[in-house]
């Protein structure tokens, strides 16, 4: 007998260990129950690198932005460097997905192409999740420290970014950040350098 599957249906089945429920959601020509079964795998500890390699080239954005979020769960998430690294010129939504699920893994090898989105992609929320990712690989200063002159969303991650670094060049660039002309990259510097105070809103 069958029944129509519904997005309802795979997230139960994310509870409830149906895995043949779940592979056909995966299956299926839905592309919103390809993104749920993404999810439903992933409780199940049965995701792998081999499905969200699938998902990841998958024709609809909602599927390759689901796996991008999960990309970095998984124990074989090594695997995925090559995939999550195309990615990152992939939609703006999918790319800075990408470049967080990068940092998180944790193989530096991917900071040239993580430089790149820092420094040249034209969207600002790329180019922020890409200093974070850096900032998180404890690598790439010289990126970091040119996207502080950056605009101001991505000038405050360049702050928090910092914090796995010392040296003569992060204090002097975090004293100049205590001057900044936005008020959260001002307290992100005065956070990193333990300093007591308030910054104005303005």
């Amino acid at each position: 007998m069958s029944f129509t599957l519904r997005a309802a249906d795979v997230i139960e089945a994310g509870h409830t260990g149906e895995i043949t429920l779940i592979e056909r959601a995966f299956a299926s020509d839905d592309p919103v129950l390809r993104a749920v079964a993404l999810g439903s795998f992933h409780r199940q500890e049965s995701l792998d690198a081999t499905r969200l390699r699938v998902a990841l080239a998958d024709n609809d954005a909602r599927v390759r932005r689901r796996a991008a979020e999960l990309s970095y769960r998984i124990p074989d998430a090594i695997e995925l460097l090559p995939d999550l690294v195309a990615a990152l010129v992939d939609e703006r939504e999918i790319a800075e997905v990408a470049a967080f699920s990068l940092g998180e893994i944790g193989d530096p090898s991917v900071e040239t192409v993580l430089a790149g989105v820092a420094r040249e992609h034209e969207d600002a929320l790329c180019r922020e999740a890409a200093v974070a990712a850096l900032g998180a690989l404890h690598t790439g200063l010289d990126t970091i420290l040119h996207a502080l002159g950056d605009k101001a969303t991505v000038r405050r991650r360049a702050v928090i970014a910092l914090a796995p670094f010392d040296g003569p060049r992060v204090d002097e660039a975090l004293t100049a950040a205590l001057d900044d002309r936005d008020w959260q990259v001002r307290q992100a510097a005065e956070d990193q350098l333990g300093i007591s105070g308030e910054s104005d809103s303005s």
